[in-house]
């Protein structure tokens, strides 16, 4: 199996108001077309993790690798570009520009990478939109479609630079269970037909264990 990402000995301390650690030598690897739960109580650690892994928070002790290149050490402007063009985000909250249609939302990040031409950005944020079954609001400003639909549109916007990682941060948080499961399956669907790697922290314990793995941490550890 083809490694998508690996932490090892990942330790990181909070210096304010006293120092104190966070992560304690954390190390775990996942493979390419793996959906995989963090799991455990609020402090201990996991989204502070996350965060570690998209390549957004330096200040830790470790090494981590995303698709085998090593990423710990490389400065702002290199993670940057590594961060928009492996790894897509699907937060708690979904952070759509409400000025912004569903489809100019779709395809800020892509236009940020600047890769393609805005034509050829519009056809993958449409390609997107259907993928997710909301192309029919593709024109609608985002504040105006419903909570499910505006994490489906956030999954869009993961998805946009075809990243070899979706990273989410209690995605289904806000969501009824309806919509929660709705979610679940696109990300499923995600892993199983188009192979992508799916890390996801959730308190969630009905979405986790219909995941391929769960990692559960305690006090800044791994602990199974």
């Amino acid at each position: 199996m083809e490694t998508i990402l690996e932490a090892k000995g990942i330790s990181k301390f909070f210096h304010i108001p006293e120092e104190i650690q966070v992560l304690d030598n954390v190390s775990f690897s996942m493979n390419k077309g793996e959906f995989v739960s963090i799991m455990g109580k609020s402090g201990c650690g996991k989204s502070t993790l996350l965060y570690i892994l998209s390549t957004m928070d330096t200040d830790y002790k470790g090494d981590l690798f995303i698709d085998q290149q090593l990423i710990t050490g490389q400065n702002p402007n290199q993670l940057a570009t590594i961060r928009n063009r492996k790894i897509g985000f699907v937060f708690q909250f979904h952070y759509l520009l409400p000025e912004f249609s569903v489809l100019e939302n779709v395809m800020l990040p892509a236009k940020k990478l600047g890769l393609k031409s805005n034509q050829e950005i519009e056809s993958d944020a449409m390609d997107k939109l259907k993928l997710l079954g909301i192309s029919d609001q593709a024109l609608k400003l985002s504040y105006r479609i419903s909570g499910g639909q505006k994490q489906r549109v956030s999954i869009a916007r993961a998805l946009i630079n075809n990243p070899s990682i979706i990273m989410g941060d209690e995605p289904t948080g806000n969501l009824d269970s309806k919509n929660s499961d709705i979610v679940f399956d696109i990300f499923k669907d995600l892993t199983s037909k188009d192979n992508l790697s799916l890390l996801i922290v959730t308190h969630d314990h009905d979405f986790a264990k219909r995941t391929d793995r769960i990692i559960e941490m305690g006090d800044g550890r791994i602990i199974k």
